[in-house]
């Protein structure tokens, strides 16, 4: 019997509310099922219950996010050679694989940039943390054990290809997969009782934004888009030390009756289901699983050129793009929708049909047929 191929996937910490981390957590699953693969998370902390794979704890001493980076880095590079493959979902130079969950450090600073003051760019500009991390990017994109780098979405793709120069034979497109059965159009059953929780009227139009990083993914232009509606709801779930900040500006714009915070939100299945789009106007996410979960849940999105999940949107029949600062272009696209409401079935339907061929099993089996591809040419 051919033994399994000893797999280390290296995560730094998992975060239940997380999209990157939940992607770590059904590939595991997926994987460790098939039995082919001996699968090993390598992290600092890692919430998770009983699965088919094995946990080991790497968590040197530290003192601040630099030294939490740097340490962690050190260690886990000490540990590559106990496993036929390493996987790495954080900067590391020297894994095998690299899974750019995360997208290009630099296109981020980028984005950010847009939304900071000349004092705050300053800071960042200077911030030894950050300079860190686009040193440990670029070599590690340059390191000669990096045999393939999985992207999320093409987006990410050609960010890396033009600006690291990695040769396309290296860059493997693999979509996040979703559970089809688990987020289905059913959930609407959630669609009354969440509703009354809420204090939403039940044939209101409500939005739904999901995700924690409120500045990063637009929470501030989901509250401006609503503002010319009076009958459309929002609900926010999602984590943010300044939810406060955001609650202020429901408040200063009028809108703060149609707009539930939920913080973090545990199983987010309910809030698909009660919800009739989603709206995530996100200055950079490489593919968000929100974006993959709800139009498995029959959603329409909203959301930004910046977002790997805008590759599936056709304009007007499962979503809208607009850039991520762009209100006007928002409201526009939101009032089409909202006049549109007898066709809201389509494009529910449409939304469904966009994210029924990337199961979990097709994401597992596009991460193996690459494992046993890379071992082939050892």
């Amino acid at each position: 019997m051919t033994a399994p191929i000893r797999l280390a996937i290296v995560r730094q910490k998992y975060n239940p509310h997380g999209g990157a981390e939940r992607f770590v957590a059904r590939a595991l699953d997926a994987l460790s099922s098939r039995g082919a693969l001996d699968v090993t998370l390598l992290a600092r902390q890692w919430q998770q219950g009983d699965s088919g794979w094995h946990n080991e704890t790497v968590n040197p001493r530290y003192s601040g996010r630099l030294g939490r980076d740097r340490g962690f880095a050190r260690a886990v590079q000490k540990r590559f050679r106990d496993f036929d493959l390493v996987q790495s979902h954080e900067r590391i130079p020297g894994a095998a694989i690299f899974r750019a969950g995360d997208g290009v450090h630099a296109v981020w600073l980028e984005q950010l940039s847009r939304v900071q003051g000349l004092s705050a760019r300053l800071i960042r500009f200077l911030s030894p943390y950050h300079s860190y991390v686009c040193q440990a990017e670029t070599e590690m994109f340059r390191h000669p054990a990096l045999q393939t780098v999985i992207c999320n979405s093409k987006l990410v793709r050609d960010e890396i290809a033009d600006r690291f120069a990695v040769s396309d034979d290296k860059l493997e497109l693999i979509y996040n997969g979703v559970d089809t059965e688990v987020f289905h159009p059913d959930l609407v059953r959630h669609r009354t009782a969440m509703r009354d929780e809420w204090r939403v009227p039940q044939d209101a139009p409500l939005l739904a934004y999901v995700g924690s990083g409120f500045a990063r993914k637009g929470v501030s232009t989901a509250l401006e888009a609503i503002v010319p509606y009076p009958d459309l709801h929002l609900v926010i779930a999602g984590a943010d030390k300044h939810a406060k900040r955001y609650q202020k500006l429901a408040e200063t714009l009028g809108v703060a009756a149609r707009v539930r915070f939920l913080g973090g939100v545990a199983d987010v299945k309910p809030v698909y289901g009660a919800a009739d789009a989603l709206i995530l106007p996100t200055l950079y996410d490489p593919f968000p699983n929100v974006c993959v979960e709800a139009f498995a849940s029959g959603l329409p999105v909203f959301t930004s050129p910046m977002c790997g999940a805008a590759e599936w949107v056709v304009q007007g029949e499962n979503g809208w793009t607009n850039d991520a600062l762009d209100i006007d272009g928002y409201r526009s696209a939101v009032g089409v929708w909202l006049a549109r409401r007898d066709e809201w079935p389509a494009l529910r339907a449409a939304a469904r049909k966009t994210a029924e061929p990337f199961t979990l099993a097709r994401m597992a089996g596009e991460l193996e047929a690459l494992y046993a591809r890379l071992l082939a040419r050892t």
